[in-house]
């Protein structure tokens, strides 16, 4: 007997067959690459930033203590991962029991529900939850609606901007803080990187994931070093979309002239949908020709009844003449895109296994001294 496989509503095996997504998070990263395999993307994983425990916890006992002994009148808890690493490393060196007696007096606001969810299962209660899930927001709740002049401690969360901690201590007497773990580069042997930048600039990707500001970042540095800054951001406003989990994430793409997708609901679960959605409504080209329909889908090509897998350089070719929707085009634009070579032998060479992998005799038509065109 066949055993019937179930699939969430919506969900199709196929979805993203032929997109080709990178991934730049560390954390989480299985769930998502699972996620986007499993619909059918090929998924190049680049982490550019690793979230890292402190080589030492005495930092972080040390803040604690400072915390205990000042019982602030208002916490800052802005991840669950920050809240449970601080709690576990609180525990170990003996000092859960009164960080939990310190802060239980405390008014502890939350940028989300994952931090709310933390606090929580530490046994303590929240006074509220910030606007925007920022922490931006969430000292805009403190300035807003606390007197001057109190005690605030802040759980860090790998970035912030420091001047969000100046304007508390402007309004405060004091203000703590305390980081449970911090962003690091990828080891100097870690090619990825490299591999993603260069597949991005080249159109060896469709989307580029992001689900922290500081991944963001990161990757602009990485490019900048490698000369290839500017084709980077080039890419990712053209044929590359970039996928934001939401609009603190998408800040530093906007700040690039980036206009990144972002889902309403700033959820993994969120960002997963959007980027089908999208990627399908937006980044499917199809076009009728004499010779029957053709959808062009990240690397692969439907046509014929056939769906036909196509290197980058021939993908390239036939998007080209896709958009050109039938309109010639001309071979100096093709040659001059073709990767490491002006040659039009090349393109020529380039175009005849095109039309051998196609597989349509006459679809793709040589319009003499001017270029090439679909026969549509």
């Amino acid at each position: 007997m066949t055993e019937l496989v179930e699939f969430p509503p919506g969900f199709r095996p196929d979805q993203l067959e032929g997109f080709r997504i990178g991934v730049t998070s560390d954390r989480r990263s299985a769930d998502l690459i699972d996620a986007l395999a499993r619909r059918g993307a090929q998924v190049l994983h680049a982490p550019t930033l690793r979230m890292a425990n402190a080589v030492s916890d005495d930092p972080v006992i040390a803040d604690t203590r400072a915390v205990i002994e000042a019982r602030p009148d208002v916490l800052l808890a802005t991840t669950a991962y920050g809240v449970r690493r601080w709690f576990e490393v609180a525990d170990a060196a003996g000092l859960g029991e009164d960080l939990i007696d310190a802060l239980s007096e405390t008014a502890i606001l939350v940028r989300g529900p994952k931090a709310r969810g933390g606090i929580r299962a530490a046994g303590l209660n929240d006074a509220g939850m910030s606007a925007q899930e920022t922490t931006e927001s969430l000292i805009d709740e403190v300035l807003a609606t606390k007197p001057p002049g109190l005690t605030v401690a802040v759980q860090l969360h790998g970035f912030l901007n420091p001047s969000q901690l100046d304007r508390l201590r402007e309004a405060h007497d004091r203000v703590l803080t305390v980081e449970p773990y911090r962003w690091t580069e990828p080891d100097e042997t870690d090619e990825r990187v490299d591999r993603l930048i260069e597949a991005a600039c080249t159109g060896g990707l469709d989307c580029i994931t992001f689900t922290s500001a500081p991944a963001v970042h990161a990757l602009f540095a990485a490019a900048e070093v490698r000369g290839r800054h500017d084709d980077l951001v080039d890419a990712m406003c053209g044929p590359v979309v970039a996928a934001a989990v939401g609009p603190v994430t998408a800040a530093p793409l906007i700040a690039a002239g980036i206009v990144p997708i972002q889902p309403e609901r700033f959820r993994m679960g969120a960002l997963i949908r959007l980027v089908c959605e999208h990627l399908e409504s937006a980044r499917v080209l199809r076009l009728d020709t004499r010779h029957g329909p053709l959808e062009l889908r990240g690397a692969v090509v439907d046509v014929d009844d056939r769906r036909v897998a196509l290197a980058p350089v021939a993908l390239m070719i036939l998007r080209a003449l896709v958009l050109a929707r039938g309109s010639v085009v001309a071979r100096e634009r093709l040659t001059s895109a073709l990767p490491g070579t002006n040659d039009e032998h090349a393109l020529e060479v380039a175009l005849s296994r095109l039309r051998q992998t196609i597989g349509v005799p006459g679809l793709i038509a040589t319009v003499v001294k001017r270029g090439y065109r679909l026969d549509v």
